[in-house]
């Protein structure tokens, strides 16, 4: 866990490169003119800009599309988390955007199951990464005991958790009983689990990117649940093994029950 810090959780570390560069709070001066420094585009050519709400009735995403404008909330944190996951992610969130824009160009899908996939990801999605299959397979199957502590130090050593939902984020400031994120599992070399953090974040944002553009993430339930207060280290009280008979946080769910 890094120290020091106004985000000392490990998961705030996709963000970190960027966070370093801020201040300690929601700053949209700051952040407009980081983004300034490290332009990204939409596929449709406009530069993201974070811009403060509008008030000419077009729709977010539209925005974002044809404008590359993000309306940006000041002096809040949902939305500057979401500004730094841009930054962080670029090819994902305009896979998201991009995704978002042709399902609203469906007859009777302006909302709907698709767009309700993007956004429960955009909102709470988390990457896990591991060398070791099993280890994903016990999170697949909600074995939350099996994983965390039976097999914990496999868990330190062979996992990875890259959060990218800004409401995980937001919510990770002040971590509750039963904060959950919505998984996407990958499969890994064990020499990726040692490269530099920057290039983690980049190989997942084109591995993330590719499958949003495939359409490989089409439903809610496509994605895993993952209590997050469960992965070691995130809060002391799960060194105690009993933590994890609460049964409401840990929940056996759906293919547990089969």
């Amino acid at each position: 866990m890094s120290t020091g810090s106004s985000y000392p959780s490990f998961l705030f570390d996709p963000l970190r490169h960027w966070l370093d560069q801020l201040p300690p709070r929601p700053d949209s001066t700051a952040l407009v003119a980081l983004a300034e420094q490290h332009p990204r585009h939409v596929a449709s050519g406009q530069r993201i800009r974070f811009v403060p709400p509008q008030d000419d009735g077009k729709a977010y995403e539209c925005r974002i599309w044809e404008r590359g404008e993000v309306e940006t909330r000041p002096d809040n944190w949902h939305d500057f988390f979401n500004a730094l996951v841009w930054l962080a992610f670029p090819h994902t969130k305009n896979a998201i955007s991009a995704a978002h824009v042709r399902a609203m160009q469906q007859p009777g899908e302006l909302r709907g199951r698709v767009r309700d996939a993007l956004t429960h990801f955009d909102e709470c999605g988390i990457v896990v990464l591991s060398a070791q299959p099993q280890l994903l397979n016990l999170l697949r199957d909600f074995r939350w005991r099996e994983l965390f502590v039976e097999q914990r130090a496999a868990v330190r050593r062979d996992m990875r958790f890259l959060v990218f939902g800004h409401a995980t984020y937001e919510a990770l400031l002040a971590p509750f009983r039963g904060l959950t994120a919505k998984a996407v599992l990958y499969e890994v070399d064990a020499s990726w689990l040692v490269w530099p953090r920057a290039e983690q974040v980049a190989a997942v944002d084109r591995w993330l990117a590719a499958d949003m553009a495939a359409g490989r993430f089409v439903r809610p339930r496509d994605f895993h649940p993952l209590p997050l207060l469960g992965i070691p280290g995130v809060v002391p009280e799960s060194e105690d093994a009993t933590y994890y008979d609460d049964t409401w946080q840990f929940r056996p769910g759906r293919r547990a029950l089969v």
